[in-house]
């Protein structure tokens, strides 16, 4: 692999020594729907290519997709229809509690507050809330349920708006947020601003060494432009004047570290230990990203075989999880005949009716599965395997077997 980039510079350390891990060619948006499978709807592409910074010890993606095209008004993920999320992120909100009390003074910030789930918890609980999230969709629910939320990007701009009505936050929380920021020294730049000094950061982020660890290739899409480590947390944070405090790892999104941020402050027992973990893997090197290369690769040749043999067996396939990063990324990776899969199913009614971009698929409600009985459903939404099959006990019932993509291909 050559130590080639189409942009120029590394998104925190601006360092030009930028080395290729994975190129997936052009891939769709994930989360981009289609209204009918009209042949003469153009599909939104771009190129997604991963690389390493090993000053930053920060892996990204390169370029960028403007923001009003990633974050539109028809973004369809809201976090509350799934109770998984939902009771994770709640019991989160008393974590954090704990650690900072709060008062009916506080004011709680949310950035990428999507529908308010979390938010709510802080609220119910006496504080005051806010938040900041670019979806037209998911802000207007939230403030339909009564969570003051501010439609637009958390960034410089948002961050001089507040400051000047005068808003500081006593936490500030960012869920499967820092992963989207194009520019962590914007964000960085805006929590110094807005949070008080005596403070509190929380942010969850998917953990990358859990990603090359599940070989979990389809973690990577346009709208997540960064992949984080605690090694990559501490130099980035660490320069712009915050002191990763603490850390637990969680099990969201296949595999995501809590990492907890002070202005001031040592690292805890917890936070030591990883970082000398991750140290003695050679989470700071290349040859650690350039063998997950090698296994994607390997992953996508076995898991292609396998759908086309059953295809040519005349064994009927359906997707279970549409439009997603993950499930738009291993589908473009996978660059399947048509026809191979029939249709897809999805928990979110706001995506019924509609059809995948890339690969096209018309999208279902899941309990269709147990009506129609295809013989395969193959599991985009693996990182939620125990929790789908459970639910989807009535299309297992009726003979219906899931194929489980990653870290290996299986059959359930």
């Amino acid at each position: 692999m050559q130590n080639t980039n189409d942009m120029e510079r590394c998104r925190a350390s601006k360092s030009t020594d930028l080395k290729t891990i994975l190129d997936f060619g052009e891939v769709p948006l994930a989360d981009v729907l289609l209204a009918s499978n009209d042949p003469g709807t153009q599909d939104a592409g771009f190129p997604l290519k991963l690389v390493f910074c090993p000053e930053s010890a920060l892996v990204q993606i390169t370029g960028d997709v403007p923001p009003e095209i990633l974050w539109g008004g028809d973004y369809p993920y809201y976090t509350s229809v799934n109770p998984t999320l939902v009771k994770h992120f709640t019991d989160a909100a008393h974590a954090i509690m704990e650690r900072q009390p709060l008062t009916a003074d506080s004011l709680v910030l949310e950035a990428a507050s999507n529908d308010g789930y979390q938010l709510a918890v802080f609220q119910e609980a006496g504080a005051q809330v806010l938040g900041v999230d670019p979806a037209e969709g998911p802000c207007k629910v939230a403030n339909e349920k009564g969570i003051e939320t501010l439609c637009r990007l958390f960034d410089s701009a948002m961050a001089d708006d507040l400051v000047a009505s005068g808003k500081q936050a006593d936490v500030i929380v960012g869920n499967n947020l820092l992963n989207l920021i194009p520019d962590p020294s914007d964000f960085t730049s805006c929590l110094d601003r807005l949070l008080k000094p005596d403070g509190l950061v929380v942010l969850e982020v998917p953990y990358l060494v859990d990603t090359i660890d599940m070989v979990a290739f389809d973690n990577m899409f346009h709208q997540n432009v960064t992949y984080w480590t605690a090694t990559s947390l501490q130099r980035v944070f660490s320069a712009a004047g915050f002191e990763l405090v603490d850390v637990q790892a969680i099990d969201t999104f296949g595999g995501s570290l809590r990492a907890y941020f002070r202005r001031k402050g040592e690292g805890s027992l917890a936070v030591q230990q990883m970082l000398a973990k991750e140290k003695s893997r050679g989470v700071d090197q290349f040859h650690f990203y350039e063998a997950f290369g090698d296994k994607s690769r390997a992953i996508r040749e076995t898991l292609r075989a396998t759908l086309i043999e059953l295809h040519t067996e005349g064994k009927r396939i359906v997707a279970y999880g549409a439009a997603g990063g993950m499930a738009t990324t291993l589908l473009s990776f996978l660059d399947l005949p048509e026809g191979v899969l029939s249709y897809a199913v999805d928990l979110s009614p706001h995506k019924h009716g509609r059809w995948t971009s890339g690969y096209r698929l018309e999208i279902f409600p899941p309990e269709y599965l147990a009506e129609d009985k295809p013989e395969y459903a193959l599991l985009l939404a693996w990182n939620f395997e125990p929790q789908v099959l459970e639910q989807r006990a009535d299309y297992r019932s009726v003979g219906g077997k899931f194929i489980v993509p990653i870290p290996e291909v299986r059959v359930v």
